[in-house]
């Protein structure tokens, strides 16, 4: 049953406006606009505390979302794993063809799973959570990759697109717990983010303590540039540093 109308937003097409409503224990929110990091994923996480109260189910009708970048996709992923974490869950459906493009470059239609109909979407949460499908990857097992970043939704992203690619992956947003990390866990790669500063005393001694491992600084524009391009980027950058197992 429908209760009522929280939010019409309306805003010019190139931002992101949101409508939402409770459907049942479902908060369904309707996202129009472009969904990028920054003001836009902002808004999305603000739209969703306001019903995390009422509920931790939460439904994203994508249909008019004409473009999303790869901190966006951070986002929902990073949202989906903490909603699950509270035993709630986020879905998607009727995604646009853009977004469905993005999914399916990135290898995580089987972490988002898209469902055709709005319909369909809040019948499947009486359901248990769709396992997640693996990733395809020709890497052996327990490659790992540390990441650091200060952005929670950059981490998100690079994690569920190195996971899909069959790494092992931990993360962290600060550069003293990823000194603890490259000392314990002695990964075989490091990657950086955007958000990482790359001057001062504290960034140099983490480069000598992890220098045992190669290093992979992202471009400063990672975050706001293509999800697809970047995922694939990304993962070619990380496995170019690893030694040819062959």
């Amino acid at each position: 049953m429908v209760t009522r109308i929280k939010c019409d937003s309306v805003l010019p097409l190139m931002h992101l406006s949101l409508q939402s409503q409770k459907i049942g224990n479902v908060a369904v929110i309707r996202c129009r606009g472009r969904l990028v990091v920054g003001e836009e994923t902002q808004r999305l996480q603000a739209e969703v505390e306001k019903w995390s109260i009422e509920t931790k189910n939460f439904l994203l009708q994508l249909s008019e979302v004409t473009y999303l970048d790869s901190g966006g996709l951070g986002a929902l992923v990073r949202l989906q794993g903490s909603l699950r974490a509270h035993h709630g869950d986020l879905k998607l459906c009727q995604v646009s063809p853009f977004v469905y493009t993005v999914l399916k470059a990135t290898n995580l239609l089987g972490v988002l799973h898209p469902y055709e109909h709005e319909t369909a979407a809040l019948t499947a949460f009486s359901q248990r959570p769709a396992p997640v499908a693996p990733g395809q990857s020709p890497l052996p097992s327990r490659t790992r990759v540390l990441c650091v970043d200060p952005s929670s939704d950059v981490l998100s992203y690079m994690a569920a697109i190195l996971q899909r690619a069959g790494f092992e992956v931990q993360s962290t947003r600060y550069l003293s717990d990823a000194m603890t990390l490259s000392t314990v866990s002695r990964p075989h790669a490091i990657v950086c983010g955007p958000g990482v500063p790359t001057t001062g005393a504290a960034y140099e001694k983490f480069r000598r303590l992890g220098s045992r491992a190669p290093f992979l600084m992202l471009p400063a524009d990672f975050d706001t540039s293509d999800a697809g391009d970047s995922s694939v980027d990304l993962v070619q950058r990380v496995q170019a540093l690893l030694p040819n197992p062959s």
